[in-house]
C-alpha cells in the first residue's frame, strides 16, 4: 500500500467545498440587483421591438388592404370600360347592319324601277308594233 497525500476523503471534502463555492457564487449572481435591473432593462426593450413591430406589420397590412382596394377600384373600371366598348361595338353594328339593310331596300326599288321601266318600255313598244304607228 502506498502513501497517497489527498486521500480519498480530502478529495470528497475539496469537491463538496468546490461545489458549495460554485452555488454560493451563482446565488450571490442571481441574487446581484444591476443583474435584476438588466433583465428589466432588456424585458422593456424586448417589448419596445415587439410594439414596433406590431406596427410595422399594421402598416404593412393596411397598405395592402389599400393596394388591392386599389387594384378592385381599378378592375371596375376596366370592366365597366369594356361594357361601354363592347356596347358601343354592339350599338355600331346594330348601326352598320340597319344601313346596310337600307342601302338593300333602296337597291331593290331602285333595281325594281329599272325593270318596272323597262317592262313599261317593252309593253309600249310592242303595243306601237300592234298598232303601226
Amino acid at each position: 500500500m502506498s502513501f497517497k497525500y489527498p486521500d480519498h476523503q480530502d478529495r470528497q471534502t475539496s469537491a463538496a467545498a468546490a461545489k458549495k463555492a460554485m452555488f454560493e457564487k451563482f446565488r450571490a449572481a442571481s441574487q446581484d440587483p444591476t443583474l435584476e435591473e438588466r433583465r428589466k432593462e432588456r424585458l422593456v426593450i424586448h417589448e419596445a421591438r415587439l410594439a414596433r413591430q406590431a406596427e410595422r406589420q399594421a402598416e404593412k397590412e393596411a397598405a395592402r388592404k389599400q393596394r388591392e382596394a386599389e387594384l378592385a377600384a381599378q378592375a371596375a373600371r376596366e370592366a365597366e370600360e369594356a361594357a361601354k366598348a363592347a356596347r358601343e361595338a354592339e350599338e355600331a353594328e346594330a348601326k352598320r347592319k340597319a344601313d346596310e339593310a337600307e342601302q338593300m331596300v333602296l337597291l331593290l326599288a331602285d333595281q325594281k324601277a329599272k325593270r318596272d321601266a323597262r317592262y313599261a318600255a317593252r309593253k309600249a313598244a310592242k303595243k306601237m308594233r300592234r298598232r303601226g304607228y
